[in-house]
């Protein structure tokens, strides 16, 4: 069977499943050697390129999102001398241990899914809901909180925007606190070639990115400001020599670096993020079309070439209201009501995107396709 693919491995194909930049760079450079831990010429390339990509001027490489939140979050910790981290209801950050944890009842807990965790993650941890700026205020009030870390936009449950003026309050209320800001853009670098962050401005002490930055190659990157770049050097200074806790063997290693400088360079082009971003507005004002004329108490939510359908009215504040509207066995329903009409989407949360490859006519038969199946939920 062909499948019109709107999932992209979610997030980690969102440049197409083989970008030929990315296979000409893999298969060049596997001829050449796989890992050296040494650094190869195309590494003394993706500095600048982050730089001038993301803004901030101090890079590391890690193989995960995940490993690249948890070795930030340690130097965060490093240089504030506090434990605490600060994280939203219902956001997602990959297995970082101090994200793995939410409000039930407005209290803080583990989550309930979490396996083999005997510790109390809440002890470290503080979790607060997004877009309450006055519980923002109160959790960063005694100001004991290393970092904040953050997706500009929710999306574990379903999209989740920021109001307006919520990020200026977060990284105002922050920088009051003596608190780090951590900007996970991995699910959001849908926005554009800079991700959310230089779209609107943000302006994070640490930025991380992972999934797609290599094409699909295993990789992560996580950037510092020179502020927390000159802090850390300080504190280093007052160590013993050893391992820090962050890196591992595989990470940067020339592959990742060949791949990451392909797509940098020849994928996540400003040409391609137009062309993705005209696609997802057709497919937003396509559904956002179905769903008026059969009049679902549903809504369209995108950010760039990221487009969600939500099986509840909106717009969504927070992971709590996120949550709730979920519908798992009409969503389910939905899912393979669509692939047996050739489309896939994201097996949660309705998520689809637009890659470089993707055709204005396949984002023409996902709309037909949806609205068939809208068709016959409102007959």
């Amino acid at each position: 069977n062909k499948l019109d693919d709107f999932c992209l491995g979610d997030t980690g194909s969102m440049f197409g499943h083989s970008p030929p930049p990315v296979a000409r760079a893999i298969r060049r450079q596997a001829g050449r050697g796989l890992t050296y831990m040494l650094p190869s010429e195309d590494a003394l390339a993706i500095g600048p390129l982050l730089q001038q990509r993301f803004g901030l001027p101090f890079w590391q490489i890690a193989t995960t999102a995940t490993d690249a939140n948890r070795f930030a979050l340690r130097v965060a910790r490093a240089v504030t001398g506090r434990e605490k981290i600060l994280v939203f209801n219902g956001c997602y950050h990959g297995s970082v241990d101090e994200t793995m944890v939410r409000l039930i009842d407005g209290k803080p807990v583990n989550r309930p899914g979490l396996a083999g965790e005997f510790r109390d993650l809440t002890r470290t941890a503080k979790v607060i809901d997004f877009n309450d700026i006055s519980a923002l205020e109160a959790a960063l009030g005694d100001k004991d909180v290393a970092c904040v870390i953050a997706e500009p936009v929710l999306t574990n449950s379903c999209m989740v925007l920021a109001d307006p003026g919520y990020h200026d309050a977060l990284r105002k209320l922050t920088r009051q606190a003596g608190t780090l800001l951590l900007i996970d853009e991995t699910h959001t670098i849908s926005t554009g070639p800079g991700g959310y962050t230089r779209k609107y401005g943000l302006d994070p002490d640490f930025f991380v990115l992972g999934k797609p930055i290599a094409g699909g190659v295993p990789a992560s990157v996580w950037g510092m400001s020179d502020d927390v770049a000159s802090r850390y050097a300080d504190y280093n200074r007052t160590k013993e020599p050893g391992y820090s806790g962050m890196g591992t063997t595989l990470s940067a290693n020339p592959l990742q670096f060949a791949a990451m400088r392909a797509a940098l360079e020849e994928v996540m082009t400003p040409e391609n993020y137009d062309r993705m971003d005209h696609l997802a507005r057709r497919l937003d004002a396509g559904l956002t079309g179905v769903i008026d004329r059969y009049r679902l108490p549903w809504h369209v939510s995108r950010v760039g070439a990221r487009v969600e359908f939500i099986c509840a009215p909106g717009p969504l504040r927070n992971g709590a209201e996120a949550e709730v509207a979920h519908a798992p066995e009409l969503e389910a329903a939905i899912h393979v009501a669509l692939v047996n009409r050739g489309v896939l989407i994201a097996p949660f949360h309705n998520m689809m995107l637009i890659s470089p490859a993707t055709t204005a006519t396949q984002v023409n038969r996902l709309i037909t396709a949806f609205g068939a199946v809208a068709a016959k939920l409102a007959a």
